[in-house]
């Protein structure tokens, strides 16, 4: 498929001129056609105009509306075929498998909201009927519903190309909240970014929508992104990626005359715990899966463990032997661009260079590490010394992991307490080192969006129940995920109707229940009239 390099602007091409870049493929570090043009301000102020005149229309468009165009964006992704794939395995070096399954995913939780939104139920609909009778003062009529927020600015991230990035999970809760959306798609891979958008558009289009429903914009982030986050018809912003970048939207975001909402994921270590009798049983499996997990996709996930804790012993020797020899013989793999390989090297380098920090073991083709390719490592040290360096807990966005090794559980319970905010925690033991471990739970569930017990992190379910998020700074705001149907959350508000006509409710809140929705009725949840 022929690509043009331009933003696409409420279902147009934009203009070209200004600055121009390229994508580069990081397995080979070559250059790929053709130049994206990145937008001129002219083109954001249109973006964000055109979709602020298109919320007026889609606000109101009804569940199965919005979940025929979810359905539709799906189905013209998947339409895409191989061109999609290919494209996508040249800009970021994931391997095609990864990036099949991505696309899957992809389609996956558009079709899920498509289920949430037809359902309705969503909108969390609360009726307390009038009681004009009620001493010693009547009761109005009070129903109150969650509205969609406004127009919706979304971040595509670097390391998911499709599902966190243009028709990502952002993107399809947006939609699905009846939110408008305009995608800063990421310079490292916006051939995949104009594809999908042009899935995106011509789903629009064939559901009948208003075309600024949805665009597209080139640009560095620190230019069209600031601009995209201060523009007056912006209700919120979905971010993934760096600390640092996320920092600058949500600052931007507060600085502007009416705040904005910016729901950032942005950094994550995602403690291991190996409790004692779970090491001694079980030690080489874990030790094999812990490997699996901080390798994944070179490192380059939210939720790779960064840091894994064990009190002293021999079996945890013996542990540490397993993983170094596991951490040796493991492969190099090709980061998503020379950017990131760069700064991971840093941030490995500012852990490794603290005092009483060992090398424990890199992976044994180290010496081919070249480009954008490195190898997997692990670095040793004391509980003492990482309760002594707060350093110690910062992200290495890439394949190392930091072990510390504690004289008692009183240790490691204080470096627990000493973590900053979380995606994840988890914890291996047997039921005996879980019953003794509640109060480690209890510091970790302060700390964290997700504990996981006996397995990894780095799987994160699209489903009703998966929390991703956590208290900063791993996100702005540890209420919401940014996976799974309750993200929908982030693109709503509530409002409250008092003393309306029936016929003046909307459909959610009529006293007949048109749309059969849940509802709480007098504190009671049914779906019958009011």
């Amino acid at each position: 498929m022929t690509l043009h390099g331009k933003s696409l602007i409420a279902g147009e091409p934009g203009q070209p001129g200004g600055k121009t870049y390229r994508a580069v493929n990081p397995a080979t570090n070559t250059t790929l056609e053709p130049d994206f043009h990145e937008a001129r301000a002219a083109e954001v102020d249109r973006a964000m105009n055109a979709a602020a005149a298109a919320f007026a229309d889609y606000r109101t468009r009804s569940g199965a509306d919005r979940a025929k165009f979810l359905d539709a964006i799906a189905t013209e992704i998947e339409a895409l075929g191989d061109a999609l794939l290919q494209r996508a395995v040249a800009e970021t070096g994931l391997p095609l498998a990864r990036i099949t399954g991505e696309r899957a995913r992809t389609c996956g939780q558009l079709r899920l909201f498509a289920q949430v939104v037809r359902d309705g139920s969503w909108v969390d609909a609360r009726i307390d009927p009038a009681l004009p009778d009620r001493q010693p003062a009547p009761r109005p009529d009070l129903r109150r519903m969650l509205i969609p927020l406004g127009p919706i600015v979304v971040f595509g991230s670097s390391n998911f190309p499709l599902a966190f990035s243009v028709a990502g999970g952002d993107t399809a809760s947006a939609f699905a909240a009846g939110c408008p959306v305009v995608v800063k798609a990421h310079r490292a891979h916006p051939g995949t970014s104009e594809l999908v958008a042009g899935a995106v558009t011509r789903a629009a289009a064939g559901c009948g929508l208003p075309a600024g429903v949805f665009s597209l914009v080139h640009g560095s982030g620190a230019v069209a992104g600031i601009a995209m986050v201060r523009h007056p018809a912006v209700a919120g912003v979905g971010f993934t990626g760096s600390h640092t970048a996320g920092r600058a939207l949500f600052d931007a975001a507060a600085a502007r005359a009416h705040p904005i909402p910016v729901f950032a994921e942005m950094s994550s270590i995602n403690p291991v715990f190996l409790l004692p009798a779970a090491v001694r049983e079980r030690g080489a499996a874990i030790a094999q899966g812990l490997l699996g997990s901080f390798t994944l996709g070179v490192g380059q996930f939210c939720t790779k463990p960064g840091l894994v804790f064990l009190q002293r012993g021999a079996d945890t020797d013996a542990f540490l032997q397993k993983f170094a020899e596991l951490v040796r013989a493991a492969p190099c793999g090709t980061m998503l661009t020379s950017g990131i390989r760069e700064e991971y090297l840093a941030n490995q380098r500012k852990i490794t260079d603290v005092a009483n920090v060992e090398l424990l073991a890199t992976g044994a083709t180290a010496a081919k590490e070249q480009g954008t390719v490195s190898a997997p490592s692990v670095a040793q040290t004391t509980a003492r010394n990482f309760l002594s360096h707060s350093e110690l807990a910062a992200e290495a966005f890439g394949p190392f992991t930091l072990v510390i090794v504690g004289e008692s559980p009183d240790e490691l319970a204080a470096c627990a307490a000493a973590l900053e905010g979380q995606l994840t925690a988890t914890l291996h033991g047997t039921a005996g080192d879980l019953a003794s471990a509640q109060s480690l739970i209890a510091t970790l569930e302060q700390k964290v969006g997700r504990i996981v017990i006996n397995g990894f992190p780095t799987g994160v379910e699209v489903c009703h129940a998966m929390h991703h998020g956590g208290p900063s700074p791993a996100t702005t705001d540890a209420r919401f995920t940014s996976v799974g149907t309750a993200a929908i959350h982030r693109w709503a508000r509530p409002i409250c109707y008092q003393g309306f006509a029936d016929e003046s409710l909307p459909p959610a809140l009529q006293h007949a229940n048109p749309l059969a929705l849940l509802r709480l009725v007098n504190g009671q949840p049914t779906r019958d009239a009011s």
